[in-house]
């Protein structure tokens, strides 16, 4: 039985049971930090697919800040078609099952490299969005925000939306290739993995920096690092290599029926 057929390997297990036993026992919650993998089952391509919307639109053609600056056309062409795609997805299993170890009281702060928002569609709290939000809009001539939903009910699909201040063109508020991330953001996410005992990389090689450099910040604040995805990419931490959609909902089922057993096996 592989990685993708439910129960995993002896050592897959193993570790499932080491991190079980971490998160029930650590006095600070855990933070988790998740990437494209956790959304794919959520029928939304991450950008290292070589089929669907992103085998049309190239990334580096058309995902880069540049590329807006020199075409706003071209680029709100692939846009529109995303933001259809996210707005017709929904949060599968993963996304619950985080929203589930927050409400146990064993996890913090969810930090995401998305902008799919399915964190929060599923109940999470206390997200740190990395890469920008889709909901917003941002003028490039004035600087004005606005809605996501506002936009979509004042522009025709297919059309680059305008600022109503000054005409300039309207981008989302995500982070395109060649921008920085948001500072603020940034700072929360570094706070969240300095001060927590576990920290859970969820569908990510975090190989982007930034982001990139969380794991080793927590691991330098003593934290300890899990990473849950079918193709580990972290030297230094212990690996479940499974896919998000099966290891987490699995995760909150044991945590739940330890506590149900610490529970019966309390004489008090």
């Amino acid at each position: 039985m592989g990685p993708e057929d439910g129960a995993g390997t002896r050592a897959e297990n193993d570790a499932m049971l080491h991190l079980v036993a971490a998160l029930a026992s650590r006095e600070r919650p855990a933070v988790v930090l998740s990437g494209a993998g956790i959304s794919v089952s959520s029928e939304i391509p991450a950008f290292r697919d070589s089929d669907g919307l992103w085998a049309r639109y190239d990334p580096m053609e058309y995902a880069t800040i540049e590329a807006f600056w020199a075409d706003p056309e071209k680029v709100w062409q692939m846009l529109w078609e995303l933001d259809a795609v996210l707005e017709a997805a929904e949060p599968n299993p993963a996304h619950h099952a985080i929203a589930q170890l927050q409400r146990l009281g064993v996890l913090a702060t969810v930090i995401t490299q998305n902008v799919d928002a399915l964190h929060q569609a599923a109940g999470t709290r206390d997200v740190v969005e990395l890469h920008g939000s889709r909901r917003s809009l941002s003028c490039l001539g004035c600087g004005r925000a606005r809605s996501r939903d506002e936009m979509v009910a004042e522009t025709r699909r297919g059309e680059v939306p305008r600022c109503r201040a000054c005409d300039g063109w309207l981008k989302p508020d995500v982070v395109f290739f060649g921008e920085q991330l948001p500072a603020e953001a940034l700072h929360r996410a570094e706070r969240a993995v300095r001060g927590c005992d576990d920290l859970l990389v969820v569908g990510t090689a975090a190989e982007v920096t930034p982001a990139a450099s969380l794991p080793g910040i927590a691991r330098g604040a003593g934290a300890r690092i899990w990473e849950i995805n079918p193709e580990p990419a972290l030297r230094e931490a212990e690996h479940i290599m499974r896919p998000a959609q099966l290891a987490l909902p699995e995760l909150v089922d044991r945590l739940r029926e330890r506590r149900k057993g610490d529970t019966d096996g309390d004489p008090g």
